[in-house]
C-alpha cells in the first residue's frame, strides 16, 4: 500500500468532514429519500432521483475520505526539526528575486493543499525546488509559466 504524507490539521480537517457526512449530511438524505418515497411513484419523482444522486456522492466522498486516511502517514510538524532544511511539512518565507514580491507557503500533502490559503502540494515544482534547501539559499523553479528564481528568507516548522 503506498502511504503519502499529511500533516496533523489535514488529517484532522478530513476527519471532520467524515464526522459530518457520517452524522449531518447522510441523515439528511435519508430523511429526503423516504419524504420521496412517500410521494408515490418513484419514476417520474424528481426529488427522489436528486436524493439519491446526492446519496451517491455523499458515499463515494465518505469512501475517499476513508481511503485518504488509511494511507496517511500523518506527520506532526511541530516535533520536526531538519536544522533549517526545507522538508515536508515546513512553512517557507520566499522573495521573488526579479519582482521582489514575498510569499509564505507551508508544504503539505496533496490532498489537504490550498494555494489560496498558502498550502502547496509537496507535489508542486515549487515544493520540489524548495525540499532539501536552507534560508539564504536561491532556487529556481521551473513552473508551466516559466522560469522563476526565489530566496529563502526564513524556515520554520509550525
Amino acid at each position: 500500500m503506498n502511504r503519502f504524507p499529511m500533516t496533523v490539521r489535514g488529517a484532522q480537517l478530513l476527519r471532520d468532514e467524515l464526522q459530518n457526512l457520517k452524522t449531518v449530511v447522510r441523515p439528511k438524505i435519508i430523511n429526503a429519500i423516504s419524504e420521496a418515497r412517500a410521494h408515490g411513484d418513484l419514476r417520474e419523482n424528481a426529488e427522489y432521483h436528486a436524493a439519491k444522486e446526492q446519496q451517491g456522492f455523499t458515499e463515494g466522498r465518505i469512501a475517499e475520505i476513508e481511503d485518504q486516511l488509511s494511507k496517511a502517514q500523518v506527520i506532526d510538524t511541530t516535533t520536526l526539526n531538519a536544522n533549517g532544511r526545507v522538508v515536508f511539512g515546513a512553512t517557507v518565507e520566499l522573495i521573488n528575486v526579479n519582482t521582489g514580491d514575498e510569499a509564505r507557503y507551508q508544504i503539505v500533502g496533496e490532498m489537504e493543499a490550498r494555494v489560496e490559503s498558502g498550502l502547496i502540494s509537496i507535489t508542486s515544482p515549487i515544493a520540489r525546488a524548495l525540499i532539501g534547501k536552507e534560508e539564504g539559499d536561491i532556487v529556481t523553479v521551473f513552473a508551466p509559466g516559466g522560469e522563476t528564481e526565489y530566496e529563502i528568507l526564513s524556515v520554520a516548522y509550525i
